[in-house]
């Protein structure tokens, strides 16, 4: 019984530590951020150019390989998730900083492609997504010397759907949490059956 407990408790330490080590990447970064204005003012993003996108939208990193973009969100729909694709030449790790979502998460998609996905909403008010007529932009920038390759084409789609999407921490909360509902269920059922 107490093998089994060391074990648990084992596993707990080994999951709690690649969480915490889940964020340190030295590779390019994007950065998502709210611009100040936004709902139908004349010049929202001061001297940027904004330009207006839907649910499905595309565009090119700078020549540069380092940038800044600017966007206003046209779908008339809260975004509660949004979906980047890279397409052409696949960054290995991606770094990501943004104040819209819970999270931002990585994954090479099997065509070889990179998906960086923004997703879970904050609370019932700090974050609701980005919300229609909102700026925002998407920041292309290199860390230490290793920056994006200019031109790269990229494709987003949001999502506008009412549902959120857990933290990858609370999930796994909840799956130690059925875990040991369904151990201690075992050990009740062995101990009566005697």
């Amino acid at each position: 019984m107490k093998l089994s407990k060391l074990g648990v408790l084992a596993f707990l330490v080994v999951l709690a530590s690649a969480v915490s080590f889940a964020d340190t990447i030295n590779d390019p970064k994007v950065i998502i951020h709210g611009v100040g204005g936004g709902g139908g003012v004349a010049n929202p993003c001061g001297s940027h150019n904004c330009q207006p996108v839907g649910v499905n939208f595309s565009f090119n990193v700078p020549k540069s390989g380092s940038g800044v973009l600017y966007f206003t969100n046209a779908s008339g729909k809260t975004w509660t998730s949004l979906a980047l694709i890279e397409h052409g030449v696949p960054a290995a790790d991606i770094s990501c900083s943004q104040t819209f979502y819970l999270s931002c998460t990585t994954k090479t998609l099997k065509n070889g492609s990179v998906e960086i996905l923004l997703s879970g909403l904050r609370g019932p008010n700090p974050r609701k997504g980005i919300a229609p007529g909102q700026n925002f932009l998407i920041q292309f920038a290199c860390v230490e010397k290793s920056c994006w390759p200019g031109g790269l084409h990229f494709t987003a789609h949001a999502g506008t759907g009412t549902g959120t999407t857990p933290e990858p921490g609370t999930v796994a909360l909840l799956m130690t949490g059925i875990g040991t509902m369904f151990s201690r269920r075992k050990a009740w059922k062995n101990r009566f059956n005697l």
